[in-house]
């Protein structure tokens, strides 16, 4: 199924919009609407889609506003609009596609079928990643995706993972930075199966790049790229009982 939002501020564009997709594309499951940018934001933070059907011009501000102030777009998207001026500017945010009110049945299935082909080629990436997982328990690689590129990064290249409101920033061994929209608890599990430890509701750290643990100052344990990162009262137990094992 293909998470889809609407996201157009006259409610009769998203009731005819939502009536063609039910009744010609069963694949799309609408997860949400909205009719402004304030409420696309919260919709599409909300509800992690795969597609965005979006308006461009709207009461409180533009289409646009939503992508820009999201920062990383993990999704496709697919403008509709009654004005076609809007289309160099919507190619510039490599949108699947353009449709001008009244969208057509053939136009929007057009674009349906370009934005399931993409999502399919994005996911069969990481199926032939958990593939190689598979095969190579021991030489894990992670899929990081963001706005422009699928990141296939080993495990054990990462340094630490941190969370900014519902990003998270994972610092490579090489000094690279990737930013993912995706809250830092959905890698948690397999980041701690890896040898990763959780310091902190903010930090999870590769044990392997601990250099020093300082117990003073409200404890905290220092890199070996000279990051310092605090650890939390409750999991100091466990973080030594952790290292008396070393």
């Amino acid at each position: 199924m293909i998470r889809t939002i609407i996201i157009d501020d006259e409610q009769s564009n998203r009731e005819i919009l939502s009536s063609m997709l039910q009744d010609h594309f069963p694949k799309a499951d609408i997860v949400g609407e909205a009719d402004s940018v304030g409420s696309g934001l919260e919709a599409i933070r909300q509800h992690s889609p795969d597609l965005v059907l979006l308006d461009i011009r709207m009461g409180d501000g533009e289409g646009f506003d939503i992508l820009k102030q999201l920062g990383t777009i993990d999704f496709k998207v697919i403008f509709i609009t009654a004005f076609e001026e809007y289309a160099l500017k919507a190619i510039k945010f490599s949108a699947l596609d353009y449709l001008l009110k009244p969208v057509s049945l053939p136009e929007l299935r057009s674009a349906m079928d370009k934005a399931e082909n993409q999502i399919i080629k994005d996911l069969n990436v990481q199926l032939a990643e958990l593939n190689t997982n598979l095969q190579a328990i021991n030489n894990k690689r992670i899929v990081l995706r963001t706005a422009e590129k699928l990141h296939l990064i080993p495990v054990h290249d990462i340094v630490r993972c941190e969370a900014d409101r519902n990003y998270s920033n994972f610092f490579l061994s090489n000094g690279k930075k990737i930013i993912v929209s995706y809250p830092m608890k959905d890698y948690e599990d397999m980041l701690v199966e890896q040898g990763f430890f959780r310091l902190h509701k903010s930090h999870i750290v590769n044990l392997v790049f601990v250099e020093t643990y300082v117990k003073s100052d409200g404890g905290y344990v220092i890199l070996n790229d000279g990051s310092k990162l605090p650890v939390a009262d409750r999991k100091k137990s466990s973080l030594l009982e952790i290292f008396s094992k070393f």
